[in-house]
C-alpha cells in the first residue's frame, strides 16, 4: 500500500488514467495537474491547476511519456490550459522527491540536476521497453495496412535497429510472411539477425540495402534515414518511424521526393492506451513501494 504517499501527476494521454486507478487503489494521495477536462472522478485524488499545487509535500512527481518539451511545456489532452515544469517548482520539494517520466530531455535533465532531484527514466527499463514493444509493434502494423495497397505478406520490409523495439518489429513482421532486413551497427547485433532467420546488413550499406523495400520502419533515434537514403527508395516506399520525436528521418525530403513517411511516436497510448497505461501503472507501483521502504 501507498497510504500517506503524496504524489503529483502532470498531465498525460490516456495511459495516465491507468497509472491514477492504480495509485488511487493503492490509497495514495494524488493531485491531478493538466487533468480539468476528464469527466471521471478518482477517489483520492484531487484536480489542481500547478500555479496551486503545493509541491513542497510531494514525495513522487509523474510526468507523461514524453516528459516536457524543451521550454518545460507538458503535454496535457485533458486540459485546454498550457502546463509548464519549473526548477523553482522542483525547488519547493522535499529532498527526497522522485520524478519519474517516461523518456528526458536537456531541459529536464537539467533542472532535476540543478534542483538535486533524482529523475527516473521508466524508458530506460528493459521490462518497461520490452512489454512496451507489444502495443508499438500493433500500432506498426496498423499504419502498414492504412498506408500501403499491397499485402504486408511477401512484401521487401528494412528495419533499421535492433533494440528492443527493432527486435519485436522485426520477428512479428517476419511472422506475417514479409522479406525482413534488419541494419544495424554492431557485429553481435548482425549475428543476432542471421540467428533470427532474417537478412542482416550494416547500417554503412543502408543506401544500398533501400532500393527495393516497400517499408521502411526506423527505430533509431537520430538522422538515419537520410536525403541521400531516401533517394535512393522506391517512390512507393513508406516510411514509419518509431524513434521519439524528431524522429530518424529527413522529412522535409521525403516530401519534396513523394515518399510517404510518417513520425509515430507513442504508438501504444494511442493504439492501446489501456494496455500501455497498465504496464507504465504496474512498474511505477512497484518502484515507488521500494522507495517507500528505503
Amino acid at each position: 500500500m501507498l497510504t500517506g504517499i503524496q504524489i503529483a501527476v502532470i498531465g498525460g494521454d490516456a495511459r495516465q488514467l491507468e497509472i491514477i486507478r492504480k495509485l488511487t487503489d493503492l490509497d495514495a494521495k494524488l493531485s491531478l495537474i493538466g487533468f480539468e477536462q476528464l469527466d471521471h472522478a478518482f477517489t483520492g485524488a484531487v484536480k489542481e491547476k500547478i500555479d496551486e499545487v503545493e509541491f513542497s509535500n510531494k514525495d513522487v512527481i509523474i510526468l507523461p511519456v514524453p516528459g516536457t518539451g524543451s521550454d518545460g511545456q507538458i503535454e496535457t489532452i485533458f486540459s485546454n490550459e498550457k502546463v509548464y515544469l519549473r526548477k523553482e517548482m522542483l525547488n519547493e520539494t522535499p529532498p527526497h522527491c522522485t520524478i519519474y517520466s517516461g523518456i528526458s530531455n536537456s531541459y529536464l535533465d537539467g533542472i532535476t540536476k540543478q534542483a538535486n532531484r533524482r529523475l527516473v527514466q521508466l524508458f530506460e527499463r528493459d521490462d518497461v521497453a520490452i512489454y512496451n514493444s507489444i502495443p508499438t509493434v500493433e500500432g506498426t502494423i496498423m499504419m502498414a495496412i492504412q498506408h500501403t495497397d499491397t499485402t504486408i505478406h511477401g512484401s521487401t520490409i528494412a528495419v533499421l535497429g535492433l533494440g528492443r523495439v527493432g527486435m519485436s518489429v522485426a520477428r512479428t513482421f517476419q511472422a506475417l510472411g514479409a522479406n525482413v532486413k534488419v541494419g544495424a551497427r554492431k557485429s553481435e547485433h548482425i549475428a543476432r539477425i542471421t540467428e533470427m532467420g532474417l537478412t542482416p546488413f550494416y547500417l554503412s550499406d543502408l543506401d544500398n540495402e533501400v532500393k527495393d523495400v516497400d517499408i521502411c520502419i526506423n527505430t533509431i533515434p537520430y538522422l538515419i534515414v537520410t536525403a541521400s537514403v531516401i533517394s535512393k527508395m522506391p517512390v512507393h516506399t513508406l516510411i514509419i518511424d518509431l524513434a521519439s520525436k524528431p524522429g530518424g528521418t529527413d522529412f522535409r525530403y521525403a516530401e519534396k521526393r513523394g515518399v510517404k513517411a510518417l513520425l509515430a511516436p507513442g504508438l501504444p497510448g494511442i493504439v492501446a492506451p489501456k494496455t500501455a497505461g497498465k504496464i507504465l501503472a504496474n512498474v511505477l507501483s512497484q518502484l515507488i513501494k521500494e522507495d517507500v521502504k528505503k
